[in-house]
């Protein structure tokens, strides 16, 4: 369960967005480990592909980790508006600038991105992979064949082009985001868990 955060003030999100530099473009938020789970390269790739569409987004990619040379090589060959934040604490301020966030891991569990973002009623873009569609449930996200570059580009292209699909996604994350199980749920399943193997060991072997 991703712990609950302060909602952000409209000065951090002002700080936030000054620091990306959008210049009155949109933004795409990702976040994560720089690694090939997470699916980078495979965003870098969609990002190019939207130029073909005339959408040309600002990435704000938080995180590190073993691919950020990589990524930023790539960066700089490709031309891509690339923001490198590294590790942040103001993820809620980050979303607040965001006008997707996009989550392309090639495999997941439960990714903390995707409720925080549910909680911010932010659109979605996401593979379908690993925990993510129970998060998201059907309406929460568009869920996209993970490790494909295509099905990525015209996901997002979708969300960035439509104002009303924007709005409507984000609603649909803040409904979902409710029925998000809370700490203490998570607490009590836990405990639970341990009462349920601490009786089955009290048993002994059939």
């Amino acid at each position: 369960v991703a712990p609950a955060a302060a909602q952000p003030s409209a000065d951090d999100i002002a700080k936030a967005r000054a620091e990306i530099g959008a210049q009155g473009r949109q933004v795409v938020l990702a976040a994560g480990r720089l690694a090939r789970q997470k699916g980078f390269d495979v965003l870098f790739e969609a990002l190019i592909g939207l130029r073909g569409r005339g959408l040309e987004p600002v990435l704000a990619l938080a995180g590190d980790g073993p691919m950020a040379g990589q990524l930023a090589s790539l960066a700089r060959q490709t031309e891509l508006a690339v923001r490198f934040l590294r590790h942040r604490a103001d993820v809620p301020a980050l979303l607040g600038v965001a006008d997707v966030v996009v989550v392309p891991s090639r495999w997941e569990g439960q990714p903390l991105i995707v409720q925080e973002a549910l909680r911010a009623g932010r659109p979605i873009v996401a593979s379908k992979v690993g925990g993510i569609p129970d998060l998201t449930g059907e309406d929460g996200a568009l869920l996209v064949r993970a490790g494909v570059p295509a099905a990525l580009e015209s996901a997002l292209a979708a969300v960035l082009s439509d104002p009303s699909l924007a709005q409507s996604l984000g609603a649909a994350a803040l409904a979902r985001a409710g029925m998000l199980p809370s700490e203490a749920d998570a607490a009590d399943a836990a405990i639970a868990g341990y009462a349920r193997m601490a009786a089955d060991a009290g048993r002994g072997p059939a």
